[in-house]
């Protein structure tokens, strides 16, 4: 008889939407090594990129807590593809930590361009693309967490 693995179908919308997340947290971690004209061209602000070039420790650090918490949403959104499949990876509280994982994508992404609407001078083109970023992640991770929520314990 031969044994044939089979692996769990997995989710494509929350597949992508992690793996964004891990994107992100290895371009902040790029930052972190790239130094000031890294944070320019990211949009960290000109006083980050100051901070970072007199020495200052807490540029890379919180980009680094940044990057970290990128990474365990990525992880958490990939582990959610696999719902009910029997991952090896058991995190605590998946479906509620994706739901607020997808919340703040969502918001992050969409309360800039609403607050936009009253205060025009917000919109630089820092806050257009980042926001639009998080809300197409947001967007990933909801349709993928509506697709999988039965299956999530």
């Amino acid at each position: 008889m031969s044994s044939i693995l089979q692996f769990p179908a997995l989710n494509p919308y929350l597949m992508i939407g992690g793996f964004l997340s891990l994107l992100a947290a290895g371009l902040h971690i790029a930052c972190i090594i790239g130094g000031a004209d890294w944070l320019r061209f990211f949009g960290a602000g000109e006083g980050l990129a100051r901070m970072a070039e007199r020495g200052s420790w807490y540029p890379a650090l919180a980009t680094l807590l940044i990057a970290g918490v990128l990474m365990v949403w990525g992880v958490y959104a990939l582990v959610g593809a696999g719902a009910g499949g029997g991952t090896v990876l058991a995190l605590p509280f998946l479906k509620w930590i994706l739901v607020a994982i997808t919340a703040v994508y969502l918001l992050r992404g969409a309360l800039p361009f609403i607050a936009g609407l009253f205060k025009p001078e917000i919109m630089v083109p820092f806050t257009i693309w980042s926001s639009a970023i998080c809300l197409v992640c947001g967007l990933f991770h909801i349709v993928g967490l509506w697709q999988v929520w039965g299956r999530l314990g």
